[in-house]
């Protein structure tokens, strides 16, 4: 298994595109491809296979190699992400977009598991959403260290992301993915994931609109990178 400082020596883009690698890999095993190369999955995924086999080989043996056993890299891919072990996780703000991530399956392919929520309204303390019980944010510090919970998700405004941060740091939690629209301040110990959705809607428009007059280097690289 992967230690943190063997995980943060990895750049960061093929820390990113390590998951894609995965949900291209399922969906071809899926289909019944038993065995697939660096190349094929570039072409693909519209990347270079010296990338490919770059990012691959953090995974592998550490050596580049050109052609792989499908279920074989899945599992590899799987055991690196940590994807074979369950991690749990507990959100805050149970609005319209934590109800939406609540009842998300897709956690599960990643055996993520969010145990509980907690929101500032009173009214919904006691209650379930999509099966995860809700409490009030008092209990936030004391429940998630209870829980043993190492995931906080924050779908929260932006004036109270960094007071609910600050309490999940206090309740134990070891990353953080951060859906208010703001940067968080977190001890070195912690890692944040920020995902910033009107952004991300503003620049996929921008890149729309600059492909229609002359599609450039710049959105080749953000198309390859939204894959």
């Amino acid at each position: 298994m992967q230690d943190e400082h063997s995980f943060r020596a990895i750049p960061r883009p093929t820390l990113e595109r390590l998951p894609k690698y995965l949900n291209y890999l399922r969906g071809k095993s899926a289909e019944g491809l038993s065995t697939t190369s660096s190349t094929a999955i570039a072409q693909d995924m519209h990347l270079s296979p010296i990338q490919v086999r770059k990012d691959l080989a953090f995974v592998t043996s550490g050596k580049p190699r050109v052609g792989h056993d499908t279920q074989q890299l899945i599992e590899r891919l799987e055991h690196f992400l940590r994807c074979d072990s369950t991690h749990d996780a507990v959100l805050v703000g149970a609005g319209h977009l934590g109800k939406a991530l609540l009842s998300y399956e897709g956690f599960s392919r990643y055996r993520l598991q969010i145990l509980a929520a907690f929101d500032a309204d009173e009214a919904l303390a006691g209650t379930t959403i999509h099966g995860k019980p809700v409490f009030p944010m008092q209990k936030l510090v004391n429940l998630t260290a209870r829980l043993n919970a190492l995931i906080g998700i924050i779908t929260v405004p932006a004036e109270a992301a960094q007071r609910v941060c600050d309490d999940l740091v206090k309740g134990g939690v070891r990353g953080i993915f951060n859906f208010a629209p703001v940067y968080l301040n977190v001890p070195d110990s912690v890692i944040v994931r920020n995902e910033d959705i009107a952004a991300s809607m503003a620049l996929l428009a921008n890149s729309i609109q600059k492909m229609e007059h002359s599609p450039s280097e710049e959105d080749e690289e953000y198309k390859e990178g939204s894959i």
